[in-house]
């Protein structure tokens, strides 16, 4: 039986508890809430666009026991090194001034993140961004600083900008439209998102930007939270079309705090385009897709427009798919 005395010092240690918003309970009497992301899921690899050149390199890097960070890397570098790839790195589509400037970030399952804004003459600006993230105490470098910090890592200076690429700023040059069209013939960002056999999750993100855009823009693609974001008890969500959109509305954050709060990852990826139809005028006008997957493998993909595709490696099979999307 309770004495008095027991009683009014329990009270008062569960009110205390209480001011603190600390919840008490009785550890025999009580188990703790299960974590609905604590499946380990088979390997998984996700990326933008029909890059199942990428995909195929990242699930390899995974199955010769590489961690998902490395093996990001090593995906995003294939577009980055393709120069019919006029999305990201050599042969990239160049600013209205001629320049191919490119735009990076890496973010591991601990949250360490790195990234690289408007960086010149360098082609694999992904890797620049896991040494900013590996030996700086920054996330961002820019400009001719992350320049100066590539090539003091031993980074080659090259011209990134193709014959095919120069052909096409120049005619584009007789138009001077700035409206160029997001699509699956022009597109823009490569978002890679793995999950290795410790069921750990990487993204990343590399770019040349917003084809004959105004020079020194940068778009979502190297912001943590915007053109990527990953959480490893969660997941991960990477976008790609027009960054404006996507850095007004923070869109893989979102997705990610969405699928952590019980959305499924398509639902999360819908909400995200839907965030956007609502809070931005004209939005129409431009692309903008999401990826997603959760910890459990589950992956979901949205977007404003058709026409959005995307690489799937999972179970043995590398395939390409298409986006729902919003606008009918």
């Amino acid at each position: 039986m309770v004495s008095r005395k027991q009683f009014i010092t329990r009270s008062g240690l569960l009110a205390l508890a209480g001011s603190f918003g600390i919840k008490a309970f009785s550890s025999s009497r009580t188990q703790q809430k299960k974590n609905p992301f604590s499946i380990m899921a088979a390997p998984a690899v996700i990326a933008t666009w029909d890059n199942r050149k990428a995909t195929q390199s990242t699930m390899q890097k995974i199955m010769d026991g590489k961690s998902a960070l490395d093996a990001v890397e090593a995906g995003a570098r294939v577009p980055e090194a393709d120069p019919d790839d006029m999305s990201v790195g050599y042969g990239g589509l160049p600013d209205r001034d001629g320049n191919v400037t490119l735009d990076a970030c890496i973010m591991d399952y601990l949250g360490n993140c790195g990234s690289v804004t408007y960086l010149q003459h360098i082609m694999h600006p992904i890797s620049v961004a896991r040494l900013v993230m590996e030996k700086t105490p920054h996330v961002m470098l820019s400009g001719r600083g992350a320049l100066r910090f590539a090539l003091d890592n031993g980074f080659n200076k090259e011209n990134l900008l193709t014959e095919r690429a120069k052909a096409a700023w120049q005619e584009w040059l007789k138009k001077n439209n700035y409206s160029p069209e997001i699509d699956k013939h022009n597109h823009d960002t490569i978002g890679i998102l793995a999950i290795d056999k410790l069921g750990n999750i990487a993204g990343a993100c590399t770019t040349s930007g917003r084809s004959y855009k105004m020079h020194g823009r940068v778009g979502d693609s190297p912001i943590i939270g915007a053109g990527i974001f990953v959480d490893n008890e969660v997941g991960g969500a990477c976008a790609t079309g027009l960054g404006e959109y996507v850095m007004k509305t923070l869109g893989s954050f979102l997705i990610v705090e969405l699928m952590r709060n019980g959305r499924t990852p398509q639902d999360a990826c819908e909400e995200a385009i839907h965030r956007i139809a609502k809070k931005i005028n004209g939005f129409n006008a431009n692309q903008v897709g999401y990826l997603a997957i959760n910890k459990k493998g589950e992956h979901g993909a949205y977007a404003i427009k058709k026409d959005f595709s995307y690489a799937l490696f999972q179970n043995n099979e590398n395939k390409k798919l298409e986006s729902d999307y919003y606008v009918r």
